[in-house]
Parts: C-alpha cells; sequence; structure tokens
C-alpha cells in the first residue's frame, strides 16, 4: 500500500516549487486514478515481456520476481451461483467446484465437444465457456463456483475537509492507493505529469517524464 497523502503532499511540493501552480484535490483524485491504473496495467504487459528473458539468480533482484510480488498484492478469491463474475474482477485465474478445476473452452469448441459421448463434460471433467464480461456458463450446470483471480485496484481518494476556505487532509473516510510499497516515486512522477498537461506547464511536464524515465531506468537494469 502506499500512503495517498505522501504522494499528495511530494506532487504539491514539485508542483508549486518556483509557483508553478496548484493542484485541487478533485484534479488530483482523478490523475491519482488514472496512474494508479497505468502502473497497474503495465504490470501485465513488464511480465510477458520478461517471461522471454532469462532471470536473474540473485535473491530480491530478479524483475519477474519482482513483478510477480507486486501483481500478488491483486490475487484474491471469491466464490458465487449462476456463473456470476466478481464485480472487481480484472483477469480470472482458475475456476473451481467442489475442488475441481473447471476448464475454460472457447464458444466455437462447445458444440464439438459436446457431440461426442466421449469429449461431453461431466462432473469430474467440467469445463466453462466465458460468455461476457460478467458471466460464465459451464458445462455440465454446477452449483457453486470458486475463482481464483485478479482484483482492479480500487479508485485512490484523498479525503479532505474544507477549513478557513482551505483543504485540509482528513483521514477518516481516505482510501490510499493499493499498489505495492515500492511504487511510490512513480505514482509521483505520473501524477504530476498530468497535472502539468492539465496546467499546461511544460516545465512541470518535462520534470516529471525525466524522473519517470530515470525511476522506470533504475527498475529495469
Amino acid at each position: 500500500m502506499v500512503n495517498i497523502d505522501t504522494v499528495y503532499q511530494k506532487v504539491l511540493m514539485f508542483a508549486n516549487k518556483e509557483q508553478r501552480g496548484y493542484i485541487t484535490p478533485q484534479e488530483f483524485n482523478l490523475f491519482a486514478d488514472q496512474a494508479q491504473l497505468e502502473i497497474f496495467e503495465q504490470y501485465f504487459y513488464d511480465i510477458n515481456f520478461y517471461l522471454l528473458k532469462l532471470g536473474n539468480s540473485k535473491e530480491y533482484s530478479d524483475i519477474r520476481d519482482n513483478i510477480n510480488e507486486k501483481i500478488a498484492v491483486f490475487e484474491t478469491t471469491a466464490t458465487s451461483s449462476g456463473g456470476i463474475l466478481p464485480v472487481d474482477l480484472y483477469r480470472l485465474g482458475t475456476v473451481i467446484s467442489d475442488n475441481i478445476e473447471v476448464e475454460e473452452v472457447q464458444p466455437n469448441e462447445i458444440l464439438y465437444i459436446n457431440s461426442s459421448p466421449l469429449t461431453a463434460p461431466t462432473l469430474t471433467r467440467p469445463v466453462y465457456v466465458r460468455v461476457s464480461e460478467t458471466n460464465i456458463v459451464t458445462y455440465p450446470s454446477l452449483g457453486a463456483l470458486t475463482y481464483n483471480y485478479i482484483k482492479k485496484p480500487v479508485k485512490p481518494n484523498w479525503n479532505y475537509v474544507v477549513v478557513n476556505g482551505k483543504a485540509m487532509y482528513d483521514n477518516s473516510q481516505v482510501t490510499h492507493f493499493q499498489l505495492h510499497g515500492s511504487e511510490e516515486s512513480e505514482l509521483v512522477y505520473k501524477i504530476l505529469k498530468y497535472a502539468g498537461v492539465s496546467m499546461r506547464k511544460d516545465n512541470v511536464v518535462q520534470i516529471a517524464q525525466g524522473l519517470e524515465a530515470s525511476q522506470i531506468m533504475q527498475e529495469k537494469q
């Protein structure tokens, strides 16, 4: 987890330095959500890329292991009936019924699979078809299903109260970033970049892009 107020204060420090501009809490929360999603989604591109490369035998420094550790924050399980997928689903993993894995098949395959007694699904060899973003259909029909999946990150929220016309941090209803703690710096740089674009401050954008590029190079060395 990354503390949202820490990120907010650092972003303001960079943006306000030399009076380059001010970011409202509402703007910050929008930029924060976009930055978190961008970093989160990049994990899956990176892991596919590094799967093609040799790993590093040194403990704690293998890039693939580091990315998997960051993704692991979002791995969870849920149980439901009727083939209804979890509302916070990002990527579906294993589907289980009564300790038996339900295998995924493509919609165009199920007709051929059902057409032969040798391949037709059974309670001990069930399959499912993904019919929408929110539902699957199992063959044969099954009861409660357990899903192993990667959930979407919850929208971050820097909560505040107004005191004497100034926004003051209020941690009573705050939502921190769900990303791994090591992502704090990259969150700051990305949010600062979005803020610079919004304020039409090219110098802010350039500073943020430079810091972000240095951070990425350091991580991938």
